[in-house]
């Protein structure tokens, strides 16, 4: 292979931030790594997204300990994919909550996304002797629940399929702020191989018109203010249909995967070459968006095998 396997080559440490983006709101950043949130209500704590293993979930609960004593409660993840989902033993939270959809992915394809993961990403599974095993939600959810955090209300939402078909958001009505998973990036490459393109763009929609104050995305900085949240909602969109768009017009006349492949990179790299893990992504995106032009729905599940045979086609 010409470039290192997905994230194998990427080994150094990121620098964390923890910002404040409402009251009692907190987004845990790391230089395009998986982000994590906090929500803190009068007696206890939701985090949002439980991040690959438990040693990383520590870091998390060491900024947590920095503002609050407040237990956690209730740990939300806003879909199924093994980097957000397989460090919430750390927790210790009662409640683990995860949308109808999401549960009956982790069931359907868990292990597999946890075997792909974990050959892509060996940086982030450091200490994934302490996994204990697959994440499983206590409590689901159909289109909508509320939680409360005391007399903090936050409610839990699917507003349609994007990242994944189980992708859900947090939205606190108090403050106007949205957590809202992988279907929103900032200065990062959206990851699409398991991913809904027609759809995407609806649910983007459907943030947008909350109007939010801030956002916690899935990768990125945190985005306070009108202007931030707007340029990362858009150019989120201009990443998934600069993909989508050039890989079904090949889709649409007969061509080769290969040839999608061609397409995409010469519309998206001189756009988000810079993004990161661009080139990490790219081979899955291209795969999910030829097979989503030829009407295949539902996303074909990855495994470490197809992974490595992928890269090969195309990055090799």
């Amino acid at each position: 292979m010409s470039k290192a396997f997905a994230s194998q080559g990427d080994t150094a440490e990121k620098k964390t931030s923890f910002t404040e983006i409402g009251d009692g709101l907190w987004a845990f950043t790391a230089e395009g790594d998986p982000n994590s949130g906090v929500i803190i209500g009068d007696e206890s704590v939701m985090v949002v997204e439980a991040q690959a293993t438990p040693r990383l979930a520590n870091k998390v609960i060491e900024e947590i300990r920095k503002v609050t004593d407040k237990p956690i409660s209730h740990l939300f993840m806003s879909h199924y994919h093994a980097v957000r989902v397989l460090g919430a033993s750390a927790y210790g939270a009662g409640q683990v909550i995860m949308s109808d959809t999401a549960r009956a992915m982790v069931a359907e394809r868990g292990q597999e996304d946890w075997d792909s993961e974990f050959q892509r990403f060996p940086r982030l599974f450091q200490g994934h002797e302490s996994i204990p095993g697959l994440t499983w939600p206590t409590t689901t959810f159909s289109e909508r629940m509320s939680v409360y955090l005391g007399k903090r209300r936050v409610d839990l939402m699917h507003l349609g399929r994007a990242h994944t078909a189980g992708d859900a958001v947090v939205w606190v009505p108090d403050a106007e702020v949205m957590f809202t998973g992988d279907i929103v990036e900032y200065h990062s490459a959206c990851y699409c191989g398991d991913g809904h393109f027609n759809d995407w763009g609806d649910t983007l929609d459907a943030i947008a018109a909350f109007e939010p104050a801030a956002i916690a995305p899935g990768r990125g900085d945190a985005l306070i203010g009108d202007e931030m949240v707007h340029a990362a909602i858009e150019s989120t969109r201009d990443f998934v249909d600069s993909t989508y768009r050039p890989a079904a017009k090949v889709a649409a006349r007969g061509g080769t995967l290969r040839e999608a492949w061609d397409a995409v990179r010469a519309e998206c790299d001189p756009k988000f070459r810079d993004y990161a893990i661009y080139e990490h992504c790219l081979p899955f995106n291209v795969a999910r968006a030829h097979d989503e032009a030829q009407g295949i729905d539902t996303p074909r599940i990855w495994t470490a095998e197809r992974d490595i045979e992928l890269w090969k086609a195309l990055q090799g």
